[in-house]
C-alpha cells in the first residue's frame, strides 16, 4: 500500500523524518507515536505531498506522491482545520467533498448515517458555518469528511483531539470497523497512548523523525512496552533534573561567604 524509502526532511540542522526502508500493507491499522517533534505530523504531510521531501520517497499502490495525483481518488485524510472550508455549512462541505469523488446527495446523505451518533445532534442542521463551531466539532467534521468516500488509505492526526469520551469511543468504534468492511489502509497518530493501543494492530515509534520500533500489538500487548519507553524518558528527565539541583546546591556551597 505505502512504500517508504530513504525518506528524509529537515528544517535547517533539524532533522524532522529519516526513514530507510518502511512497508504499510493494505489493511493495516497502523498508529504512529513519539513525543512532541517526533516527526509524526511532517511525515503524514510527506505521505500526502504536502510537503517536498529534501530526499527519497513515497509511493502509495506503487504511485509516486510527488509525481502523480491519481493516489487521491482512494486516499482520505484529516490533519487540521485547515483541511476545511469554514465558510461553508457542515452540510455544504459535505456535498461538496461528496461531490468530488462523484456521489450524490442522497449517496452522501446515507453515508452520513452511521455518524449519527458521532455528530450528537450538534453538526448538522445548525445554520452556522464550520467557523463558527467548536474545536470538538471541527474534529468531527474533518474525521466524517475524510471518511466519506470510503478511502483505501484513510489518514488522521490526533483524531482523538477536542473529543469528549464518549465521542472518542464511537470513533475508535467507527474507524475499526470501517477498517475491518473496507479493507482499508488506517494510519493515526496520537499521543493518547492507550487509544493507540486499543485501536491499531500496528505501531511505529517515532523518535527523532527515526522509526525506532515496528511493534505487532495483539490484545493490546504493546501498552506495556511503549509504557515503558516513555516513563523511561520520564526517569531521565527527572535524574538529569536533580543532577542538575545538586550541582547548582555544590556550587552554592562552596561559593565564599562576602
Amino acid at each position: 500500500m505505502i512504500a517508504i524509502n530513504n525518506l528524509q526532511k529537515y528544517f535547517g540542522e533539524k532533522r524532522a523524518v529519516d526513514i530507510d526502508n518502511y512497508i504499510i500493507k493494505q489493511g493495516d491499522m497502523l498508529g504512529l507515536v513519539g513525543n512532541n517533534g517526533a516527526g509524526k505530523t511532517t511525515l503524514f504531510r510527506l505521505i500526502l505531498d504536502l510537503l517536498k521531501a529534501d530526499h527519497g520517497q513515497v509511493s502509495i499502490n506503487d504511485i509516486d506522491v510527488s509525481k502523480s495525483e491519481d493516489w487521491k481518488q482512494f486516499t482520505g485524510a484529516f490533519i487540521d482545520d485547515g483541511f476545511l472550508i469554514d465558510y461553508l455549512t457542515p452540510e455544504e462541505y459535505f456535498y461538496f467533498i461528496g461531490k468530488m469523488y462523484g456521489l450524490t446527495k442522497d449517496e452522501i446523505n446515507e453515508r452520513l448515517r452511521p455518524f449519527e451518533r458521532f455528530m450528537n445532534g450538534e453538526v448538522m442542521n445548525q445554520k452556522k458555518f464550520i467557523r463558527n463551531f467548536s474545536a470538538g466539532n471541527k474534529q468531527k467534521i474533518g474525521i466524517i469528511s475524510a471518511m466519506l468516500h470510503y478511502p483505501q488509505l484513510l489518514i488522521l492526526d490526533e483524531p482523538f483531539n477536542f473529543l469528549d469520551p464518549s465521542s472518542q469511543a464511537i470513533i475508535k468504534h467507527l474507524l475499526k470497523k470501517y477498517s475491518d468492511e473496507h479493507q482499508a489502509t488506517v494510519i493515526i497518530s496520537s499521543h493518547n497512548l492507550n487509544h493507540t493501543v486499543d485501536v491499531c494492530s500496528r505501531i511505529a515509534l517515532l523518535e527523532h523523525g527515526v522509526i525506532i520500533r515496528d511493534i505487532i500489538n495483539h490484545n493490546n500487548s504493546a501498552e506495556q512496552e511503549l509504557e515503558d519507553y516513555f516513563n523511561i524518558g520520564i526517569d531521565e528527565a527527572m535524574n538529569e533534573s536533580a543532577n542538575e539541583e545538586m550541582i547548582v546546591e555544590e556550587i552554592r556551597i562552596e561559593e565564599p561567604l562576602s
